[in-house]
């Protein structure tokens, strides 16, 4: 699937949701899905700068695709970081650095989290790209 597809498919999910509280819920439990990282990349260069909770990202490539893990000690945190690496991984370096990310907007996701979580997410979000920057210069 695409970027773009992934996006839509995670707007169509939150939008079965009436209010806030099912879908603080909804990305608790996606944050239990998450593709979990190897303990031994738990270190302090892949912790993300920015976010409130710790957050670790790892990303590798493989057969020209970008592969993420991460994992997060909050589980609001957890969710939030498991829809981005649904949305980002297996994808190319280049469709990462072109993606935008206006699906956040539009689930609603960013004006319903407290001003640290928010900028934790643009953290995450910019910590992904630089994953995808480094290893399109490796091509």
């Amino acid at each position: 699937m695409t970027i773009k597809e992934i996006q839509d498919d995670i707007i169509d999910e939150f939008s079965m949701f009436e209010d806030w509280e099912e879908r603080y819920q909804y990305v608790i439990d996606l944050g239990k899905t998450l593709p979990l990282v190897e303990e031994q990349y738990k270190t302090e260069e892949n912790i993300i700068k920015g976010c409130q909770s710790k957050v670790w990202l790892h990303g590798e490539q493989q057969d020209g695709k970008v592969v993420f893990t991460a994992d997060s000690d909050a589980i609001l945190t957890k969710g939030i970081i498991a829809i981005l690496i649904r949305v980002f991984s297996n994808q190319s370096p280049k469709d990462i650095l072109d993606a935008d990310t206006t699906f956040i907007d539009e689930i609603g996701l960013k004006e319903h989290l407290s001003p640290t979580r928010a900028n934790g997410l643009v953290s995450m979000i910019k910590q992904i790209k630089m994953y995808a920057l480094a290893f399109s210069a490796k091509q």
